[in-house]
């Protein structure tokens, strides 16, 4: 018998049991057929072979056949199952993120004890996490997707989005379909802008200025600004029916951008004006007056400007393909090439994954292949812009000639992604060669992801200027209407200082100017930054004071120290203002001043201000629409009625923006 064979073992068994059994047949009977089957089994059976072998065949296919059938089933439910579990666990991975987002923005609110862009109602929280959400989108997009195929029903089903949003520690719970005819907003790169996660429109919260007590402190330092972006940045959500957020607003900048027809000196560089008035807007206001400071710069004519050296270094990264974009841009150069000179000069770096020279320095008789080339630049990529600034700097400095203008021009929406992307590191770029005299001029596009941060230091540290363009007007006013204030400069390191008389002013507040605080210690310190002022540029600042009852005498003394932009060479002025000034009542000033007043309540109250708690846009529309009347054929007046309209109207669908936090009086 052969021991590896367990049926023949078994059939054997079961006969001997028989065999034991009365009933069953004799035990000689049953051994014959014990004996036979074993010798048959000893002699090799072909028959019984084949039949075994087809009968293993048979079993073989019948395994494959189970195996395929399973493997078909279980696709089919893969397929059924995985969005939905794609679903559920984008859902869970969102939803944490979000808690952790919002902790850490509560973190920081504990921690600074003031306030910060942090949202705080459900729709406010809601509307931060749709633009978050958005930025992830385009970033899985950009890394995973066909641009013209993304959707965020794709998103949804893209495993890649779920891994990058996680990378990204922003992604939160997803907003409501977006509309096929929304461009998708492209952030890209490898790196977040400014160097942290944050939302796609980058802005900087640089709290309000307290009261102060003339006791404790007389002194109030700042530097000269003359930038405008703000208030175009502003008028551009307002337009759009949204908004803007508090941190998007400097009320200096609201100020600056509407026209007080200074007269301009006659010799000197500077002429400054003063004018105060009882307090017209707020509530709960008592002895309260509004101190108006306005500083106007030499002007020089079109005729008399410096010949220029222009490096135009343009972003032509992928958030740069539209027409609000890369397509204002280039018509803004044309206008700017249609008003330069004979000897201007222009050259032309770009950006994106990395930079690149694409045009040496040519005049106006290459003018057909300067327009040639700004036609020719189109969009892709991520956004390198310190390398593209680093190149147009390294232009700059070889084409640099004495006596000219050399002037670096960046477009962009300020959105770096590669390389270092915080202003903090690539001012190291610039901040060298601003000394040397090339100056830097930020000039913004675009609305969706822009960084306003970036840009405003910018322009702030490269000695120029800080501007956005939202339509072709503003780029006429740029380019056009004031191109010899935005190219030549007539001061810089320019800083004011304003000492108030304790005996008569019982305390102050400087109104904007957040950004530009310079220590009091450091007002004559000429090493220490400055404001740059243009040709004809004015410079307005507001002050509100609290004045000592039936005191009388000097108010303030006006202290303006900047270096000549063509000698270098210091210059230190002063001039006093005193009670005898004081208008009587607010509808006794000049229309100037109640235009400023009323701007500067505009942007208090829009970037909810603490001193602007409990004021409402209803007497700010009111002054506006007079003022209109009486600035006949300003168009900026006239649109400002609009855009407190539209505010009102704004804020009275919307619940209450919260104020921010300062000192009470």
């Amino acid at each position: 018998m052969k021991p590896e064979n367990n049926n023949l073992e078994n059939n054997i068994s079961r006969l001997v049991k028989l065999a034991g059994d009365s009933n069953q047949p004799p035990k000689a009977f049953t051994d014959s057929l014990i004996n036979k089957a074993i010798d048959e089994l000893s002699q090799p059976d072909t028959t019984r072979e084949r039949k075994s072998k087809i009968m293993t065949t048979k079993k073989t296919l019948k395994i494959f056949a189970y195996a395929a059938l399973i493997l078909l089933v279980c696709g089919v439910l893969i397929l059924v199952m995985v969005p939905p579990l794609s679903k559920t666990k984008y859902a869970r991975i969102t939803a944490k993120l979000a808690d952790e987002k919002q902790n850490i923005l509560l973190k920081d609110l504990e921690s600074k004890q003031q306030p910060t862009s942090a949202p705080t109602t459900q729709e406010q929280r809601y509307a931060y996490n749709e633009k978050m959400v958005a930025g992830a989108l385009d970033k899985a997009e950009k890394l995973y997707m066909p641009a013209d195929r993304v959707t965020v029903k794709d998103s949804f089903e893209a495993p890649a989005l779920v891994k990058q949003a996680h990378s990204l520690s922003c992604i939160v719970p997803p907003p409501p379909p977006c509309k096929q005819s929304t461009p998708p907003m492209a952030h890209g790169g490898s790196k977040p802008p400014n160097g942290e996660d944050v939302d796609a429109m980058f802005f900087k919260n640089y709290g309000v200025n307290p009261f102060i007590d003339t006791e404790d402190d007389h002194l109030s330092t700042f530097a000269m600004d003359v930038d405008t972006a703000s208030y175009t940045l502003a008028r551009g959500y307002l337009h759009d029916g949204h908004i803007p957020p508090n941190d998007a607003v400097r009320v200096e900048e609201f100020v600056n951008y509407f026209k007080y027809n200074y007269p301009a000196p006659k010799k000197d560089d500077f002429a400054v004006y003063s004018e105060a008035s009882p307090w017209q807007f707020g509530t709960g206001r008592q002895n309260s007056y509004l101190l108006r400071l306005g500083l106007k710069a030499r002007q020089i004519s079109e005729e008399n400007r410096k010949p220029a050296i222009l490096t135009f270094v343009i972003d032509v990264s992928g958030s740069m393909a539209r027409e609000d974009r890369l397509g204002l841009v280039k018509k803004s150069l044309r206008l700017l090439i249609d008003n330069l000179k004979p000897e201007d000069k222009i050259g032309i770096a770009v950006y994106e994954t990395r930079g690149r020279k694409v045009m040496d320095y040519k005049g106006l008789v290459e003018k057909d292949d300067i327009l040639a080339t700004i036609d020719s630049l189109s969009t892709g990529g991520s956004t390198y812009a310190e390398e593209g600034i680093r190149i147009g700097y390294e232009m700059a400095e070889k084409a640099f000639k004495q006596g000219y203008i050399n002037r670096v021009i960046l477009c962009t929406d300020g959105v770096a992604n590669e390389g270092q992307t915080s202003s903090a590191d690539i001012l190291k770029v610039i901040k060298e060669k601003a000394d040397k005299g090339i100056t830097l001029s930020a000039i913004g596009f675009g609305m969706g992801n822009y960084n306003d941060v970036l840009l405003e230091q910018l322009g702030d540290k490269g000695n120029g200027h800080y501007a956005y363009v939202d339509t072709i007007a503003e780029a006429k006013r740029i380019f056009e209407e004031n191109l010899t204030g935005t190219l030549q400069l007539i001061a810089k390191d320019a800083k004011i200082q304003v000492d108030f008389n304790p005996d008569v002013v019982r305390s102050y507040r400087l109104i904007g100017y957040e950004n530009r605080d310079v220590p009091d210690e450091r007002f004559r310190d000429d090493k220490y930054d400055g404001g740059e002022v243009g040709a004809g540029h004015s410079v307005t600042a507001l002050y509100e004071l609290k004045l000592w009852p039936e005191k009388k005498g000097k108010i303030a003394t006006t202290y303006v120290r900047y270096k000549n932009a063509e000698t270098g060479s210091v210059t230190e002025f002063k001039s006093e203002f005193n009670t005898s000034q004081l208008n009587r009542g607010f509808d006794d000033s000049s229309k100037q001043f109640r235009l400023a007043a009323t701007v500067a309540e505009f942007a208090e109250i829009l970037r909810s201000s603490y001193w602007a708690k409990g004021a409402t846009l209803e007497p700010v529309l009111q002054q506006a629409q007079t003022l209109a009347g009486e600035f006949k054929g300003d168009a900026d007046v006239i649109k400002l009625v609009d855009l407190v309209s539209k505010a009102r109207q704004l804020m009275l669908k919307s619940p209450a923006k919260p104020v921010e936090d300062s000192q009470s009086e």
